[in-house]
């Protein structure tokens, strides 16, 4: 009997071995959301390694546990005042009305009008639930990309959570620790290419070139949207600070045409905002996580260019990292709220609660399993061109 076991358990591993690496990934994915707790370091992995999360479908599962977020206890939808008196209303009506380039080519005018719309309430809905946190001008960059592929509950909940964490120190009521981490550029640069580092600095460019980069995720200097998904699967998955860790790379990369060019800082500053849409980006996020091994914030903290300052998503990483462990997979939640839902069946129907939004959404989720391929489908394109559509029904 263990032999016929060890045999089928090698059989197993070498049918593994063969599989092509995407269905590899798929399988490990799979295997990590189904375990309990939920395998959050294979998920991780999966996130930064070759290809990152692969599917729309597959971020609408593992985003928000690389968050800590249980699907089955999203935020409302925000309530119709939360326009009303908003101190940040214009200026966010300005940007979303602005973003137009954010939306696919051909989507229908009515489409597009809906998203934005719920991407202005979106964006006032995080800010009034978290009064600490301040608009930035590159924030609905970012809101924008996740409304895309995950609807509007599912990003408030995930900018909230991002607004008070990664993204905190961006949204102080001032720009100082926006500018403190843009100074550890200058540090990585150093460290790796001492001739391109000393070359800007002659050319006093500065480090405001790569601003939008770090702010918006690079959702606002890249155009195919694939890409900029790319990166927010790795940033997800990654410390705080590794967007400014690629904006390095970034400029690593492109040395031989920053030493070529005049050293000035009109030169320099011009040739780095033209961001190129064909970079090999597989390649720059395999170079950034080794920069952060060898170049860790903590070792170009010493640079006198980054005297001590506290930065509050470095602070609390270790914390956020550590609450993502202990999550239970959908499978478990979605047992849990059903027998909440049975136990609040058999109070008297003065004092239920009201679970029908709850129900139904479960049914919505359901309904791959329910009819198959063609539903999930059909689901898939709604929540890609109009997550509105998924939203009324619940």
């Amino acid at each position: 009997m263990k032999k016929a076991r060890k045999r089928l358990q090698a059989s197993v591993r070498k049918h593994e071995e063969q599989l092509p690496w995407k269905k590899q990934k798929l399988l490990d994915i799979h295997q990590a959301l189904n375990s309990d707790p939920v395998d959050i370091e294979t998920l991780r992995r999966a996130a930064v390694s070759e290809g990152g999360l692969l599917t729309d479908d597959i971020r609408r599962k593992v985003w928000p546990k690389l968050l800590s977020i249980n699907v089955y206890n999203l935020p409302a939808k925000p309530s119709k005042d939360v326009r009303e008196d908003h101190k940040d209303y214009r200026q966010v009506v300005l940007d979303v009305r602005r973003s137009m380039r954010r939306f696919p080519k051909g989507m229908r005018v009515d489409e597009r009008e809906v998203l934005q719309e719920q991407l202005i309430d979106i964006i006032l809905d995080v800010l009034r639930r978290n009064p600490q946190l301040h608009y930035y001008q590159g924030y609905h960059d970012i809101v924008v990309t996740f409304l895309r592929v995950v609807g509007e509950k599912m990003t408030i909940a995930i900018m909230e959570k991002l607004s008070n964490h990664h993204l905190r120190d961006f949204m102080d009521p001032t720009m100082d620790s926006t500018k403190h981490i843009l100074n550890y550029l200058m540090p990585i640069l150093e460290r790796v290419d001492r001739e391109l580092h000393d070359f800007m600095i002659r050319s006093e460019v500065g480090t405001i070139f790569a601003l939008s980069w770090l702010i918006t995720w690079y959702g606002y200097v890249l155009s195919d949207f694939r890409h900029i998904l790319r990166l927010y699967d790795f940033f997800l998955a990654s410390h705080p600070l590794m967007a400014i860790y690629f904006a390095a790379v970034i400029v690593l990369y492109r040395q031989k045409e920053v030493k070529s060019s005049e050293c000035d800082m009109a030169s320099v500053h011009h040739l780095l905002s033209q961001m190129p849409q064909d970079l090999p980006y597989e390649e720059l996020i395999d170079r950034a996580r080794s920069l952060f091994m060898s170049c860790s914030p903590s070792l170009l903290t010493q640079s006198a260019a980054l005297h001590p300052r506290n930065i509050i998503a470095i602070s609390t990483f270790t914390d956020f990292q550590t609450s993502t462990l202990r999550q239970r997979p959908d499978s478990v939640l979605r047992q849990q709220l059903e027998k909440r839902h049975e136990n609040q069946l058999a109070l008297p129907m003065s004092i239920q609660p009201a679970t029908t939004n709850q129900l139904i959404k479960m049914a919505v989720w359901g309904l791959s399993a329910t009819l198959g391929a063609a539903a999930l489908a059909v689901a898939q394109t709604a929540m890609d061109w109009a997550p509105e559509f998924l939203s009324q029904l619940f």
